[in-house]
């Protein structure tokens, strides 16, 4: 079989991100992907994308009893679930099944099965039936990663879904646990909550989005508190069926009780079957994750890697940031360029959202910047009136003696949006009062918000109290 191996001057793993690396100027290349399926990674078929179709529905049906405040009397009559899964993966899945002719129609092979090293540039592919030895001069590692399964959970011989299936459930449970008040958990509630489910959230966390700072942590809880069942600081002890329905029990001696279980406790790089150990390719035990350099280089000669499998950002954009980044150190080796370190941004598809880039104030004085912040409250914005509302806000930290952005959180309608000046001021690093007067901000929109965040935190790294943190 190693006499007749094809060969390959760049072989990619996997077909999500792993494609943004093959762009036009790689056509000279000759190139396979090989993906287990369904192409387009995560992020098309389980993540992003469907999550937020189904978030746009939620957010709606959610938002009309809330229309009551305004002097609007409404009420959501049915949630039609399968009209809506249908709606979203019939347009999700004919895409994703199309992946493998798509690529082959730029010229590069496309396998659907799974590969793995046997030697240095010598690998493997199982597709189907079929075994085909292929070798290669360079091959990208964008394996992604999984979700993580607790063994209380995995040992108990309890159905669960995780964020791979949960948007496929035959149909929409009364009662919903779900353990885990990460990104995902946080999103997950925010969806069957719209849609009418009870939802129950376990962590064992004291509050929920700790990544964004005490205070938006402590504000974003409080608000879930009266949308969701909330048990914080608690560890799932059991799991178990009952007549009635899934049972957990907590070390704090709770009982709850749901029709369906989600376990979003977390994901871990897909690092383990491809025969990395085999090539030396050098991956940290506690993790998971594939261990590369400034670049996206492995410790393994020719083997890269990008996004989720060797990065603890497990980001959408990082990972296509870095696919076009690997890109050009492919083509240009005499002048590799750095993964992006600096200004990446997140958000949280919640609701309202959340978003940060950058800083917290804590964190950037443990790094030894001398910085200030200042928060914002839409409400003290006209905008803030027209929605009536009373919990956004816009933090911002900036470096004292210059006013340079350092970071940003926001929980606000649409934060992942209205961040995107602050993402650039953080990039750039730009002083927080030119970004604020150099332009104009519509007036009354909600825009604003941002205007009179940064301008708060150029008086105060300037000294002027008169705004005062809110």
């Amino acid at each position: 079989m190693g006499d007749a191996a094809q060969h390959y001057d760049l072989v990619v793993l996997g077909a999500g991100s792993g494609r943004v690396v093959l762009g036009p100027d790689l056509a000279h290349l000759r190139a396979a992907i090989v993906d287990h399926g369904p192409y387009g990674g995560t992020c098309l078929n389980r993540g992003c994308i469907p999550s937020k179709m189904f978030l746009h529905v939620a957010r709606a049906a959610a938002g009309v009893p809330d229309l009551a405040r305004l002097g609007v009397d409404a009420r959501v009559e049915r949630v039609r679930w399968d009209d809506i899964r249908d709606r979203v993966f019939g347009r999700i899945d004919p895409n994703a099944a199309a992946g493998p002719a798509e690529v082959r129609s730029a010229g590069v092979d496309a396998y659907v099965g799974t590969a793995r090293f046997v030697a240095p540039g010598r690998l493997v592919i199982e597709e189907g039936d079929g075994v085909t030895e292929v070798t290669a001069e360079r091959v990208v590692l964008a394996t992604g990663a999984r979700p993580v399964v607790p063994d209380v959970v995995a040992n108990s011989g309890v159905p669960f879904v995780t964020s791979d299936d949960v948007m496929r459930l035959p149909a929409l449970p009364e009662r919903l646990l779900v353990l885990g008040g990460g990104v995902i958990g946080v999103e997950m509630a925010t969806l069957f909550c719209g849609m009418g489910v009870r939802v129950t959230v376990v962590d064992s966390v004291e509050a929920l989005v700790p990544t964004l700072g005490a205070d938006i942590a402590r504000r974003f809880t409080d608000m879930a508190r009266t949308r969701w069942a909330l048990h914080l600081g608690a560890e799932v002890t059991a799991v178990e069926q009952g007549r009635d329905g899934i049972h957990l029990r907590l070390d704090d001696g709770t009982a709850l009780t749901g029709d369906a279980l989600l376990v979003a406790t977390g994901r871990r790089p897909n690092s383990d079957g491809f025969g990395l150990e085999t090539i030396g390719v050098d991956i940290d035990p506690d993790s998971g994750r594939v261990l590369v350099d400034d670049f996206g280089r492995t410790s393994a000669d020719g083997v890269w890697a990008l996004g989720d499998v060797c990065t603890e950002r497990q980001l959408k954009h990082l990972a296509n940031d870095q696919a076009r980044t690997l890109r050009h150190n492919l083509l240009t080796p005499d002048d590799l360029k750095p993964f992006r370190t600096k200004a990446i941004p997140s958000a949280i598809f919640s609701q309202p959202e959340l978003a940060q880039v950058g800083y917290l104030l804590e964190e950037a004085q443990k790094e030894g910047h001398d910085a200030v912040a200042y928060t914002q409250r839409l409400s003290d914005t006209a905008y803030g009136w027209a929605l009536e509302d009373t919990t956004s806000v816009c933090t911002v930290v900036a470096e004292r003696s210059t006013g340079v952005v350092l970071g940003a959180q926001l929980m606000a309608p649409n934060a992942s949006s209205l961040i995107q000046p602050l993402i650039d001021a953080c990039a750039r690093g730009r002083p927080a009062r030119e970004i604020a007067t150099t332009q104009m901000w519509i007036h009354p929109a909600a825009t604003e918000l941002i205007e009179n965040a940064l301008l708060g935190v150029a008086d105060a790294a300037e000294g002027d109290s008169s705004h005062g943190d809110l």
